[in-house]
């Protein structure tokens, strides 16, 4: 997890595993697995479900962007030039969301409940930057929440 901070916006951009939402990391081959892969976009386009941010800084969802690898061509093989399967590899689903605060100097940290949507999901790295420095944390499920 990336989170900047600039002026009166907070970008966060993920990189989550597929594994780690869906618990393979190919192109799904049953109905249930293709069930899995829509569920997890859905619920990672649940920005404001995801993510709160200190609440006296009065934050809004601007954007919201998930690419989930598979899903849009979930019967597609990748093929190399010579025209055989390419072979099975590492797949993240990357996701951006931008809130704007009103009161940004009240901003005070962040936490999330992606841990809950996520059982598979157990430590996520954090690095924030900002006009008060940088740092960096572990977020988890005992722990969900970066302050600064």
């Amino acid at each position: 997890l990336e989170v900047i901070i600039e002026k009166d916006s907070v970008s966060l951009r993920l990189e989550l595993p597929l594994e780690a939402a869906v618990g393979f990391e190919r192109a799904p081959k049953t109905d249930k697995e293709k069930s899995a892969l829509a569920a997890s976009d859905k619920a990672l386009k649940d920005g404001v479900a995801l993510w709160q941010l200190t609440s006296t800084a009065q934050c809004t969802l601007q954007s919201a962007q998930v690419e989930t690898p598979f899903l849009a061509h979930t019967s597609e093989a990748k093929t190399s030039a010579a025209g055989q399967k390419a072979p099975e590899s590492h797949a993240d689903i990357e996701a951006s969301y931008v809130f704007h605060c009103a009161k940004p100097a009240s901003l005070k940290g962040l936490e999330t409940t992606l841990f809950r949507s996520f059982k598979r999901l157990y430590r996520l790295e954090a690095q924030r930057i900002g006009p008060n420095g940088q740092g960096a944390g572990r977020l988890t499920a005992k722990q969900p929440m970066l302050a600064w």
